[in-house]
């Protein structure tokens, strides 16, 4: 029996000041975003910020993953967890008909992290950024009413930027909680052993080079993502524009650092962010115009999940049926049963 959401704006104002505490970078840029996108954002965010820290900060990552898989099929069943963000949340994805495969992603992302996944190539990296930060991107899209392929390709493309900008600025933090999430490949052509790193995190010009470089590959993505940003509403540009632009300047303190993100972790001071927000207006009139390009081939399985959700929504005589039906519960509980069957392998 779905659980009643009788008072929503207790449930935002909750999830707004978790991401408030949380998700600072996000929360600034909010501010440029219209009601009717900022609060479901919220309600988003808030989920996916709990999520990330349940896989940090539980003693059992892999006890706590299981239970964010129960409350997400609570979520997309009506019956949410009795709290602010749990209930903000079902009310958001049944609102704006986010498919199922889009969570489900992002906790593949974590459940790579439970098991000390690490990442061979680039591309192997680029595929976990896609889960955890792509995906995200991909649901925001959909909150403001954009559903093409288009669209939903650039929101990935600056979803995974940011989730590479992350890893830039995380190496030496992460490192002394044991995760490695640069290319393995680029640290054996830089002299560096894994193992050897991980037990001690020192800077070196040779880890320099691996995070300058991938930095570099997060400024490609996100000069892809403008023309993304050229397609959303007109009163959704300036907040995605201000939070791809404070996550850049992520990076740039990173190189102003000497690239060194061992021996402190690059911040974004508050002045600094307001600068960076004064000038979103004249960027707004540097974007560059739509042009249509092909998602990320790591990141084309959230593209194709939204068409293959509305197809599961047209009844067999063409007429759309409501989300509360359900049609496309079939499709996405094969996909959660072998995403499960993977988590408990």
């Amino acid at each position: 029996m779905p659980v009643p959401l009788p008072d929503h704006r207790s449930d935002i104002d909750a999830c707004r000041a978790l991401i408030r505490g949380g998700s600072r970078t996000f929360f600034a840029a909010s501010f440029l975003l219209p009601r009717r996108v900022r609060e479901p954002a919220y309600a988003l965010y808030a989920f996916c910020r709990q999520a990330d820290d349940a896989i940090d900060v539980e003693a059992d990552p892999r006890r706590a993953l299981a239970a964010l898989y129960d409350r997400l099929d609570r979520a997309y069943d009506d019956c949410p967890l009795n709290v602010p963000v749990d209930r903000a949340f079902a009310d958001t994805v049944r609102r704006f008909q986010i498919p199922l495969a889009l969570p489900l992603a992002l906790l593949e992302g974590f459940s790579w992290d439970t098991a000390g996944r690490r990442y061979a190539t680039l591309s192997e990296v680029i595929g976990y950024a896609a889960r955890v930060a792509g995906s995200v991107g991909a649901m925001m899209a959909l909150l403001m009413g954009r559903r093409d392929a288009d669209a939903l390709a650039r929101a990935t493309d600056l979803g995974i930027a940011m989730q590479l900008t992350n890893i830039a600025r995380d190496v030496g933090e992460d490192a002394r909680a044991g995760r490695l999430y640069l290319p393995l490949d680029w640290l054996d052509e830089a002299g560096l052993d894994p193992e050897a790193f991980l037990a001690r995190p020192v800077f070196s010009p040779g880890l320099a080079d691996v995070v300058e470089s991938l930095l570099r590959v997060a400024d490609g993505l996100y000069e892809r993502a403008e023309s993304g940003i050229a397609r959303l509403p007109s009163d959704c540009r300036p907040g995605i524009l201000a939070a791809r632009l404070l996550y850049a300047e992520i990076g740039r303190v990173v190189a102003d650092q000497g690239f060194d993100s061992i021996s402190g972790r690059a911040v974004v001071s508050p002045g600094l962010k307001l600068r960076k927000l004064c000038g979103v207006l004249p960027a707004m009139f540097a974007l560059e115009p739509a042009v249509s390009r092909p998602p990320l081939l790591e990141a084309r399985f959230l593209v194709d999940a939204v068409p293959a959700f509305e197809e599961a929504l047209v009844s067999h005589d063409g007429a759309r049926r409501g989300f509360g039906q359900r049609i496309h519960w079939l499709i996405d509980l094969f996909e959660r049963l072998e995403r499960r069957d993977r988590l408990a392998r």
